[in-house]
Formats: C-alpha cells, structure tokens, sequence
C-alpha cells in the first residue's frame, strides 16, 4: 500500500513537472538545449570558452545539474573562435606556403610556381573552427549540459539574467555561478581599432588582402605570431614596443636568439619605443613614434597595423558591482584557492583572475573549481603552466627562467644543447634553436625548461611532468628516448646539466 502512494506522488510530481516545462516561459535556444527558468541548476557558468565550456563539462560529469551561457553563439570563446585555433591555422598554412617557395627544392621537391590563395586559406582555418565548435555542442549534449545562448548578467549571487541571442529574456538559478568570461583586446589611448586597416588579432585573422606593409604594436606572443604569418606570405613587418626586449617572461637567453632568428626571416624591431598618435586621413596609416624614454619623434607608414598589447579581464556588464564580487583595479577577480571569490557561491576562472592568461590554464582551472564545488580536491600550479610561441621555430617553456632563479638566490647549474647537434633536426634540414635545462645545484632538481626548436610546444610537456613530479636532470638524462627524435636533445641538455652531453 505505502508503495502504491509512493509510485502515484511521483507520478503526479512528473505529470506536474512535464505540464511546467510545456507552459512555462523557459528559454530554448536554437540548438535545443534546454535551461527552465524555474528549475534551479547545481552550477551554471558564464562563458563558454575553455575555461568555461570545461568546467560545464566536468560539473556534469560529476553529477551537478549544469547550465552553461555563452553570448557569442558559438562555444569555444576567443581561443576558438578568433584566437589559439585559427591563428595557428594560418601559421600552419603560411608555413606550408613559405616551405614551398624557399625548401622544397633543397628536399628534391621542385613547383614550377607557388601561389597564395588567401581565401582558400581562410576558408581552411573557418572550416576548422566551425567544426571544432560544433564538436563542444556536441560534447554538450553527450555530457547533458544546458547551453543558454546569450549575455548574462547577475541579479543576485544565485540567479542570472540572460538576453539571448534571439532577443528574448530569461532568468537562470544556480546553487553555484562559475565566472569564465574570458578576456578582451587591450586597446591603446588614441588608437580606434576598426578591424579593417587598425587591426586587433581578430581582424588580423580575416584581412581579405595580404598588405605591402604591416606594423606591430606589441611583441607578445600574439604579435609575433601574427606578424609571423604575414611576413612569410610576403608582408614587410616591422614590430614596435615600448619595453627594451621582445616577450619579456621569456627566459633571456633564449630571447635573445629568438629574435636573431626572427630578424633573419625578415622581421623588423623597433623597441624602447612608443606610439604617439595613429593617423587614419590617407590611404596609408601613418604612426608617429618615439623612443620610450622621449626623444625625438618619427613617421612609420603601414597598410595595416595591429594592435597587440595584451589582454583585459572582461568582467564589465556582468553586474558584479550589483552582488558586491571584488575587483583589482584591471577588472581582475580575485580568488582563494577554491576559486572562490568573497561572494559565497560565486567562483571565477581563467582570465578574470590572476594568472597567466593561457586557455589551457583556464581549462584545468575549470576543471579544479568543478571538483572543489562537487566536494573533491582540486589543484592548478601556476609555477608549472607551461607557455609556447607558435612561430617558427616554437619556443616554449615551463617552470622558472634563469633571471628569476638568480633573483631567488638559489645555487643552480645550466645544461645546454644546440639543436645543430640532434640528427633528427639535421636530417630534416631544421635545426634551428637549442633546449636550455636550469637545475638546483645542490639537489639536481629541475627549475625551469626552454626550447627553441620545431615542435617545442610537442617537446616541452616531458619537462612539465619532469617539474610536476620534482624530478632531476639525472632522471631525464637516464631516460631512454627514441632516435632519431627532436626530444633527443632534451635528454642532452639533461645530460649537459648535470654531467656532460655526448653529441656536441
């Protein structure tokens, strides 16, 4: 008798709840996935890029009723849409053109002409961002997460109001709110970027015409990248910053070098300079620049100019203020180890708070913050994020650099391997850069790690599970790696570190 109420409460609850979801004002977006406005969810993200669309997923998969908003329509947020993907797209594409015209020939391989289609081009990198992002939707669905398509904005530390993307409103309630908006282009006092002749990394990645002349301002990753791309299809690229060196994390000796190689393809370099004013009245845009320190100014002219100086938290509109969620004065979210911020409930990931502003950084932030809400353990070490320049050739890193390992006043000792010296590199006519190992002197223990070769952002993970797991020169030097294979010289710059290394 007690289960026969019991079977006939549940069924009147379905009934109920199958009547509510039929007549209630719930949002459903244009690709079916459902979020009821009256049915409150365990976690709801705002953002669907990879901090957010993978903290989504993992929620889910541990067992949390998930909603995920995203305002732009398509999954993936800026390193899908209009950063990491399609920007090495084109690297890859302007490296197979550029191999083309000036190696083949040493390889035996002869082209009677070589020419850029730039629209074929394009359309390779769009086709590969559409299908990736539709990949996520359909990790979505598998996983069972909502996907609200449009802006959110918090009405109260537990409910999110969202315009969507087909003009309607709707309200989603979430025990817990994952912050994972991502972050913006920094812009430049005076400089309006019109994504057509003033440039952001965006419209950097859709130019309809390769120009004559393209100007860098910024040489950060992406601005190396970038310009990397068009200086292979032809452009003549010169690079402004204001600092005294090029991508200043970068462990110096290795930058050094880097630049040498990049000047050598044809890069220009100007730095310890400023930008003064843009003028946008002819047909060519004019740059008056100055040296950093004042001086006299100068005139540059470019058909482009790109605009590279970094990234902002994009935390405005959200309605923080209106909960009381703390902000630096750059619009950074600050967390504790949980990811919490000083609202309860509220969390925040990737480039709204401190830290490297990596995707893959955001993405194991996600995924920590998921299982923190969930009750288990999560962990990021920021000190071992490993970082890449996806020029050619790559250079990547993880762990300290040697300036900042002589700040610390610690004893170490540095191995080093030139990669003329690795006979897979030889082989293959690319044997530009070298593998820099810094150790402990005392202990042998591994302190930072930076490639410059092809393929350092391939290479450089042994020596991220090599730092995770306090491991020694020695123990990479002991490991037996395959020949011939570029990772080679990682094992000769361990070797070199602590002992001495065998083929140079």
């Amino acid at each position: 008798m007690a289960l026969a109420i019991s079977l006939a409460r549940r069924n009147a609850a379905n009934a109920l709840r199958r009547y509510s979801l039929s007549s209630s004002t719930s949002f459903i977006s244009s690709r079916g996935f459902a979020a009821d406005s009256y049915d409150e969810n365990d976690v709801v993200v705002i953002g669907g890029g990879p901090g957010g669309y993978v903290a989504a997923i993992k929620a889910a998969q541990l067992g949390l009723k998930t909603t995920c908003i995203e305002k732009r329509g398509a999954l993936g947020g800026t390193c899908l849409n209009v950063g990491c993907i399609p920007s090495k797209a084109l690297l890859h594409s302007s490296h197979m053109y550029h191999e083309a015209k000036h190696k083949f020939a040493n390889h035996g391989v002869k082209c009677e002409s070589v020419e850029v289609d730039l629209a074929a081009m394009m359309a390779q990198k769009d086709k590969a961002v559409y299908n990736l992002t539709k990949g996520v939707e359909t990790l979505f669905k598998k996983n069972k997460v909502n996907y609200v398509k449009g802006a959110g904005k918090f009405l109260s530390p537990t409910e999110i109001s969202v315009d969507s993307i087909e003009g309607e409103n709707t309200i989603v309630k979430g025990k817990n709110i994952i912050i994972a908006t991502g972050s913006d282009v920094k812009g430049l006092p005076g400089v309006t970027i019109d994504e057509k002749r003033i440039v952001s990394s965006t419209g950097a990645l859709s130019l309809t015409e390769i120009p004559k002349k393209l100007i860098v301002i910024g040489a950060g990753y992406i601005g190396l990248e970038m310009g990397s791309v068009w200086a292979r299809l032809g452009t003549e690229v010169t690079v402004v910053e204001f600092a005294p060196q090029i991508v200043p994390t970068m462990d110096g000796e290795i930058r050094r070098q880097f630049q040498r190689v990049l000047e050598k393809q044809k890069m220009k370099f100007m730095l310890k300079t400023k930008v003064v004013s843009v003028d946008t009245s002819t047909d060519v845009v004019k740059l008056t620049l100055e040296p950093s320190a004042g001086g006299e100014q100068s005139i540059l002219e470019a058909d482009v100019v790109l605009v590279s100086a970094g990234r902002t938290p994009y935390t405005s509109g959200l309605g923080l203020d209106k909960i009381g969620v703390e902000m630096d004065k750059i619009g950074r979210i600050p967390v504790d180890r949980r990811f919490s911020t000083n609202v309860k409930g509220v969390y925040a990931i990737g480039d709204v708070i401190p830290g490297p502003m990596l995707a893959h950084r955001a993405e194991d932030d996600g995924i920590a913050c998921a299982e923190f809400i969930s009750g288990k353990e999560g962990h990021v070490d920021y000190d071992k994020v490993p970082g890449v320049v996806y020029t050619h050739p790559e250079v990547a890193s993880v762990g300290k650099t040697e300036e900042q390992v002589k700040e610390s006043g610690v004893a170490y000792r540095v191995g080093k391997f030139p990669m003329v010296g690795n006979s897979r590199a030889k082989s293959i006519d690319d044997a530009e850069g070298l593998v820099k190992v810094i150790a402990e002197k005392e202990t042998d223990k591994i302190l930072g790690v930076h490639i410059m070769s092809s393929n350092a952002g391939e290479l450089i993970h042994e020596a991220a599970l090599a730092l995770t797991y306090d491991a020694s020169s020695e123990d990479i030097a002991r490991t037996c790696h395959a020949h011939p294979t570029l990772s080679e010289a990682l094992k000769e710059a361990a070797m070199a570190t602590y002992d001495k290394p065998i083929n140079i």
